[in-house]
């Protein structure tokens, strides 16, 4: 028993940081008052529920252009299609199998069951990942400045090291391996940038549409840096897939510092985390196929370099 729990620590702290903070949103809740939460919900009609969706959608189509941009630099023959049907089935299963098999092992299987090199996939799914970040630095201080003012500074700069700082040093040592594939191809680079900035907008504009529906107002760059500061702090390994991380993170974060009430910030942050998964449910039809590719061993792609 003792030997299994310590092979499988960081798992056992991912479920039990997602449970305290499901916890946590739970008491929230219930200080708040349910039918508060409940009230807010209802405030929100179905069209604008369907153009969040659809700006979701955009979104996520900025994030497979990222990947597909970086694909098709490395050297890699792919087409939007197979690029949008291994991103999309990574979605899916990053929102419903975090347990097990991972988004990126899954675009990493169906890279492999179509021929693609091994060694670019890889390094251009960490891309992937460290551009996102990247991104996302840029609006960081647009967050992090009014969180400091308004919490203090100590719960401010807990905050920046818990998502940033302390993973600055591995970011910077991450950037410089990974991108080492595309220094000859800043163009490619600059366009896989351009797309975060592209999902990032989008995402945004959600935020913005889903708050000004609760009757609530927070300005777009304010809702810009609070994201990406939460977003910062889900980085933070302590829950599966950020599970109730992010969910509690903007809670706080757009109650304490934005000024919306409880029930409005935590409504959006759960309306955000569906529409999520209602997005990513499009991979579900190319799941089985990956899947299967997974569990079978695969000879070594010819490079296509």
């Amino acid at each position: 028993m003792l030997d299994w729990i310590a092979k499988n620590r960081r798992l056992l702290l991912r479920v039990i940081g997602t449970l305290l903070a499901i916890g946590l949103i739970f008491a929230l809740v219930r200080e708040e008052g349910w039918s508060e939460v409940v009230a807010a919900f209802t405030q929100i009609s179905l069209t604008q529920i369907a153009a969040a969706l659809v700006l979701v959608m955009f979104s996520r189509l900025c994030v497979t252009a990222r990947w597909y941009i970086l694909l098709r630099s490395g050297g890699v023959k792919t087409s939007v299609g197979q690029a949008a049907a291994l991103t999309f089935t990574g979605l899916f299963a990053n929102n419903f199998l975090p347990t097990t098999i991972g988004g990126d092992v899954v675009r990493l299987a169906g890279a492999m069951q179509l021929g693609y090199d091994r060694a670019i996939s890889l390094a251009s799914l960490a891309a992937d990942r460290l551009i996102g970040m990247l991104g996302m630095i840029f609006t960081l201080p647009l967050g992090l400045v009014p969180a400091i003012n308004s919490l203090g500074h100590g719960v401010g700069q807990a905050l920046a090291f818990s998502g940033l700082l302390s993973r600055a040093s591995d970011f910077v040592r991450r950037t410089v391996q990974t991108f080492s594939v595309w220094f000859s191809r800043p163009l490619a680079l600059l366009g896989a940038l351009v797309c975060t900035w592209g999902h990032m907008l989008f995402t945004f504009l959600t935020m913005y549409i889903l708050i000004g529906a609760l009757g609530g107002h927070v300005g777009f760059w304010m809702i810009a840096g609070l994201w990406s500061l939460a977003y910062f702090v889900t980085l933070v390994p302590i829950s599966i897939n950020g599970y109730g991380v992010q969910e509690l993170s903007l809670t706080f974060l757009f109650s304490t510092v934005g000024g919306l009430s409880t029930a409005a910030s935590l409504t959006v942050a759960v309306l955000i985390r569906a529409l999520y998964i209602a997005v990513s449910l499009v991979g579900a039809f190319f799941l089985p196929g990956i899947l299967s590719s997974v569990r079978k061993p695969h000879p070594t792609a010819p490079a296509d370099t």
